[in-house]
């Protein structure tokens, strides 16, 4: 009964709502920005963390000590596979797309933070997590952005799948012409035929590299108007 009202005390429910709050700030950055792990996900993640970080810690410090018997306890040992059992909601939120790009890798890294989150709050650490939420906030929403403006130009340019569908195969070359004439840096080229009921079309797979300022619309009104294009598929990776 001591060992309840020891973990039941003011200290447990202030850890619990200052690791609750800190990963509001993860999950309202994932939220708005739509992503699988949103406010609920990094609140369950960082409170039940911490709350297992208390009871770690409390169980560790409450074992009565036995007569004869040498028992050592790592208070934080229940803490540590926190870090490695959270790993299997990161690996559900990383996705391979069909166009051989990975994503969900910042949002995976993120609910593991979230565990760190709880796991810090719950051991005592309050500014310690307050400070790396900050950190993490800062460098995700102002400094990654910042570079992407003003580093080097590979930072300042977007990756887009291009599906573009002709009847004559000479015009293939003249489709890779025009994308590099209109200032696109084309990094990866698949062809393949596609066979109807008459006619073998010719389909061509592009990924290329654009200036980020780069109207997905635009260019496919530009492409819509070449008279040997027979479809258009433009997809912002």
């Amino acid at each position: 009964m001591a060992f309840i009202e020891g973990i039941i005390s003011f200290e447990t429910v202030l850890k619990l709502c200052i690791a609750s709050i800190l990963s509001l700030i993860i999950g309202l950055e994932r939220e708005l920005k739509k992503k699988p792990v949103g406010l609920k996900t990094s609140l369950v993640i960082a409170s039940f963390s911490c709350l297992l970080t208390i009871i770690s810690i409390q169980t560790a410090y409450a074992m009565p000590p036995r007569e004869g018997v040498n028992i050592t306890m790592d208070p934080l040992r229940l803490a540590a596979q926190v870090v490695s059992g959270i790993g299997f909601l990161g690996a559900g939120v990383i996705l391979r797309r069909g166009n051989d790009s990975i994503s969900g890798l910042t949002t995976a890294a993120l609910i593991w933070g979230a565990a760190a989150i709880g796991i810090s709050v719950g051991a005592g650490f309050y500014v310690e997590a307050l400070i790396t939420s900050l950190i993490v906030l800062l460098g995700i929403e102002v400094i990654a952005p910042f570079l992407m403006k003003i580093g080097p130009r590979r930072l300042r340019t977007k990756e887009l799948s291009l599906i573009l569908q002709v009847a004559d195969v000479q015009h293939l070359t003249d489709v890779i012409t025009y994308i590099k004439n209109e200032g696109l840096t084309i990094e990866h080229v698949h062809i393949k035929d596609r066979y109807d009921a008459q006619h073998v079309l010719h389909e061509l797979h592009l990924r290329v590299a654009a200036s980020s300022n780069t109207s997905s619309i635009d260019l496919y009104e530009r492409l819509y108007k070449l008279p040997y294009i027979q479809r258009i598929e433009i997809e912002l990776m």
